[in-house]
């Protein structure tokens, strides 16, 4: 359920985006940094537009490919994937190449990503759209916290760490950083969402409700994640910034 939300909640906000920026039926030039299973990248595969997936984890990759053989010959000539490093972006493709560029759930696993959000600025066209979806950092003591582990609370408050569900060590994100990143980058932030305020403490097996129940739950989960004080307690943030 956990997934289901995100995904479906960041393809709403992502296409609000899009609208106000480009004009119905344009068909657009996409690149989706870190695509992992391809959801996004099919979902506006679909939509008509050309979309290069860049993706470094060949098992990743592996099943978007599998995923994009069972669509039709026309979606699937519009989509391109290949096996690469987002930190890389200037090795594959020229600057100015895209009008939006995605990087979703990757910004965790970079050390150092400035370097690499200032590659991905650098791929948009003017007027293009950077898209990032992020942990924030400021909401890390939420989980544990709800769950009855007040050490680990305690622990969250004071750090950008949290081990992921994977079980990997890696890293969160604050708005107020990142918004002077994409200032400093020239994508300054025009709009930003949060991600699974409401339901980010199911347990990440529980399934999908019946759909009327999901439905009045992503209309819920849509209101807060665009609401404050709710957005800047989501588990994930979506920022949205556009090349000067």
């Amino acid at each position: 359920m956990r997934n289901t939300v995100r995904q479906e909640l960041v393809a709403r906000q992502l296409d609000e985006q899009i609208a106000a920026r480009y004009p119905v039926g344009q068909r657009l030039r996409i690149l989706d940094v870190g695509m992992g299973q391809g959801t996004q990248a099919l979902r506006l595969a679909r939509a008509g537009h050309t979309v290069t997936g860049l993706e470094a984890d060949a098992e990743m990759l592996r099943t978007a490919r599998e995923a994009l053989a069972t669509e039709p010959a026309g979606i699937r000539e519009r989509v391109r994937l290949i096996e690469g490093d987002g930190r890389e972006t200037g090795v594959h493709f020229l600057p100015g190449s895209f009008d939006v560029v995605l990087c979703h759930g990757v910004l965790m696993y970079v050390e150092e990503p400035d370097a690499m959000l200032a590659g991905l600025a650098r791929m948009l066209a003017p007027g293009g759209l950077l898209s990032l979806v992020v942990r924030n950092a400021d909401a890390l003591a939420l989980r544990p916290g709800l769950a009855g582990d007040w050490s680990g609370a305690l622990a969250a408050f004071e750090s950008d760490r949290y081990t992921s569900g994977l079980g990997l060590p890696v890293r969160a994100d604050r708005l107020e950083t990142l918004t002077a990143t994409m200032a400093g980058i020239a994508a300054p932030l025009q709009a930003w969402y949060g991600v699974r305020v409401l339901s980010d403490n199911v347990s990440k097996d529980q399934g999908l409700p019946p759909a009327e129940d999901l439905e009045r739950l992503l209309a819920a989960e849509d209101r807060a994640g665009r609401t404050d004080p709710y957005r800047r307690v989501a588990a994930l943030l979506h920022l949205c910034g556009v090349r000067g």
